[in-house]
């Protein structure tokens, strides 16, 4: 930070307007404000305090407001002071005005004028200032935050007026750490030092963690060794030093114990084997010994088998021969099973269709056909007649619709004329609503604006009077303080003055015959000084006088909290003015009322415009509506004259077309029906002549097909063919009996089968 100019006008013991250069001071790099006592240094620095932020530092704090105004200042000079500094890289302007009781202008007595601030900044590209603020709040938190300090510390490190600095260095370690940590940024040696302890910690997890699987490791290798390995297992918790060094060493001799056993083991195993290996090789011999035998006994016991049913077999051959040879008239039996039953449903299916016919059953089916046709022709005229019908219903509709339409344009022209005789007072009637409520929201605005600030008064007022009582306790608490302390400093001082009183006493209580005395320097001591009842030694004054150091330390931040009180006083004192809190209570809740009032009453402008606009809306459909209706009723007339005329005609050629039917689409069904009916007659009839012709073709061609393939009738050849299921029976049955005749074949054939047949018949318990 670098002070650059300082206004002060009527400041403390300013009384007129003075200018402090500060550039000009600085250009030797120091400066010194000196003077007698009471020529104004500490007002200066004062003053610097105050622009900064709006209050003085240290037991001065309480001296607020009009107090700050200069005794010597002339009646109209307003006190103020302007610091132009820079911080941060920045250039700005700080210019603060206490509160202060002006002379009224007009009359006597005077008035109240609220404290003044005005933060500007200068803008170098321009070379102009540019406002920032005129709030107090705003501006101390913009300085505060550029400079980093609050007011104490500010006046704690960069002041320190008035012996200040002996109250810094008395302050405790944390205090003086946390301001210097501040000022200094010495964040970054605790992280370091964080991270440092972090390191550490993880490293120290790391470890912890190797030796716990090193753990897990040795609990498996024990569990594999067992617990005669002749070595104990090492014992010890993770994180433990040589840890790791033992375990290693138990598990390398373990690997060697059980490497010998390993040794041992695999010896023994491959004896084992050899000698398993030839015993299962004997086994092998023996047991391909007595399978040939038992193979030569199953094939004579099988070849015994096939000759018994040597018959079967050749009746299964014959069965199957003849089968083969019906196969060739398979194909012509089915053809004429199919052309049977083709026959058969289409009898029937003519039958059914014939049965149907109201008349000409027995009708060919060339003159079916015929009738159906002179049926579809009578249903194609009729189409003329179904779009007349339709249309003469479509008449009657709107015949009808007009009626509705005549009778609702009536209704609508009634409704409208007693609307219209209605709407001149309805409009009236709105519009004087719409004015009051027009004015209820003008008086509702004045009196919201009034509302704010009498309620901020009254809260000033309010908390005005709980200081004044906070200040009065405050002020109790400093003269308590402080008589404690001038008390404790008595208590203190005349302690003090009493052992040095008897000092003497105290000294020849440490003399030692034959060393110098440390007064004196004699080696000899006749007369030593005794004690005297009560004498006061070097840790009762010590005691009195850290007794006297606490009570001058709650002295001042008695005092402290007296300045704190004083100056919320002064500010809640400027904001409620000088009324009384009873007067603000109730010109507040007269406010609140009339303004609850006007509000109320205001709250119904926009239903009231929302209704006027709608009423104008209604008025305006309803005019058109009215020429709409009439255009209308005048259409109407002639369109019924001509829809009425259409109508008589169509109901003319409906007449002749229904004949005795009720209407035209009764005379449609009844001849859709008949022109169904006459057409599966007719198909029916043709399609039973074709299935009889395909019958006598397929008995025709089955007879050549039975003859040919050597049979006398095609009943022998129906009666030897087979179903798959058969064929596939009797050729399982013949292939089986191959099969089984070749395997017997084969296995008497067999050189080794022979032999062992010959060993078991010489010795039978060879197997």
């Amino acid at each position: 930070m670098r002070l650059h100019r300082l206004g002060i006008t009527a400041f403390g013991p300013f009384g007129g307007a003075h200018e402090i250069d500060f550039d000009a001071l600085s250009t030797a790099g120091l400066f010194l404000l000196h003077g007698p006592t009471g020529a104004g240094k500490t007002s200066v620095l004062d003053a610097v305090c105050y622009a900064l932020y709006g209050s003085l530092p240290g037991e001065r704090t309480a001296a607020q407001g009009p107090g700050l105004r200069s005794d010597h200042a002339a009646p109209q000079t307003r006190a103020g002071v302007v610091l132009d500094l820079t911080v941060a890289g920045r250039r700005l302007e700080v210019t603060r005005q206490p509160a202060w009781e002006r002379p009224k202008r007009r009359g006597t007595g005077t008035t109240l004028d609220k404290a003044q601030t005005w933060l500007r900044e200068y803008d170098p590209a321009t070379g102009t200032w540019r406002d920032l603020s005129r709030s107090h709040q705003e501006t101390g938190e913009e300085i505060t935050q550029l400079l980093g300090m609050s007011k104490e510390q500010f006046c704690q490190v960069v002041l320190l007026p008035q012996g200040d600095f002996a109250r810094f260095l008395r302050a405790d370690a944390e205090a003086r750490g946390r301001l210097l940590g501040r000022l200094f940024d010495t964040r970054r040696f605790a992280a370091v030092e964080q991270h440092l302890a972090e390191l550490r910690r993880a490293a120290a997890d790391r470890v912890q963690e190797g030796d716990g699987v090193l753990l897990a490791a040795l609990q498996r290798m024990r569990q594999v060794a067992g617990e005669d390995i002749g070595v104990p297992a090492p014992e010890g918790e993770p994180g433990e030093p040589g840890l790791a060094v033992a375990v290693l060493g138990w598990a390398a001799t373990a690997r060697t114990t059980l490497r010998e056993r390993r040794t041992v083991a695999r010896l023994a195993l491959t004896a084992a084997e050899r000698e398993q290996t030839a015993a299962r090789r004997a086994l092998e011999e023996t047991r391909e010994l007595h399978r040939l035998q038992r193979r030569a006994e199953e094939a004579r016991e099988h070849r015994a088998r096939l000759d018994a049913t040597a018959d079967a077999h050749q009746e299964h051959l014959a069965r199957l021969a003849r089968a083969r040879k019906a196969a060739a008239v398979e194909g012509a039996l089915d053809l004429r099973a199919a052309a049977e039953q083709a026959h058969t449903r289409a009898r029937r299916a003519e039958e059914a269709a014939r049965a149907a016919l109201p008349a000409d059953q027995a009708a060919p089916a060339a003159r079916l056909a015929a009738l159906a046709r002179t049926a579809v022709g009578e249903l194609g005229a009729l189409a003329s007649a179904r779009r007349a019908e339709r249309r003469h219903a479509e008449l009657s509709g709107e015949l009808a619709r007009a009626d509705r339409d005549e009778h609702a344009d009536e209704t609508l022209l009634a409704e409208t004329a007693d609307w219209a005789d209605r709407w001149e007072t309805t409009r009236a009637a709105l519009q004087r609503e719409e004015a009051g409520a027009r004015d209820a929201a003008a008086r509702a605005d004045r009196l919201a604006a009034l509302l704010g600030p009498a309620r901020e008064r009254l809260a000033a007022a309010r908390r005005r009077d709980t200081l004044t009582a906070d200040a009065d306790r405050a002020r109790a608490a400093v003269l308590t303080a402080a008589e404690a302390s001038a008390e404790a400093q008595r208590h203190w001082l005349a302690l003090k003055e009493k052992r040095l009183a008897h000092i003497a006493a105290e000294l020849a209580g440490r003399l030692t015959d034959g060393e110098p005395c440390e007064v004196c320097g004699a080696t000899t001591h006749p007369r030593p000084a005794a004690r005297a009842e009560g004498h006061v030694d070097q840790r009762a004054e010590d005691e009195a006088h850290a007794a006297y150091r606490r009570c001058d330390a709650g002295r001042a931040e008695a005092e402290r909290a007296l300045g704190v009180v004083r100056e919320e006083l002064a500010a809640a004192t400027a904001a409620a003015t000088t009324a009384e809190t009873s007067g603000l209570e109730a010109e507040a809740g007269r406010l609140a009322a009339e303004h609850a009032e006007a509000r109320s009453a205001a709250e119904a402008l926009h239903a009231v415009r929302h209704r006027l606009d709608a009423a104008e809306r209604e008025h305006d459909r309803r005019l058109a509506d009215r020429h709409a209706a009439e255009r209308r009723a005048a259409a109407r007339a002639t369109l019924r004259d001509s829809l009425v005329r259409e109508q008589a005609a169509l109901a003319e050629e409906l007449e002749q077309a229904r004949g005795d039917a009720p209407d035209v689409a009764a005379r449609a069904r009844q001849l859709e029906r008949r022109a169904a009916l006459l057409t599966e007659a007719a198909d029916a009839a043709r399609a039973a002549e074709e299935s009889a012709t395909r019958l006598k073709e397929a008995d025709a061609r089955l007879a050549d097909a039975a003859y040919r393939a050597g049979f006398d009738t095609p009943e022998q050849a129906a009666a030897a063919v087979l179903d798959d299921a058969g064929h596939r029976r009797l050729q399982h049955l013949v292939d089986a009996r191959r099969l089984e005749e070749a395997e017997a074949r084969a296995a008497l054939a067999d050189p080794a089968t022979a032999e062992a047949a010959g060993r078991h018949k010489d010795d039978p318990d060879a197997s």
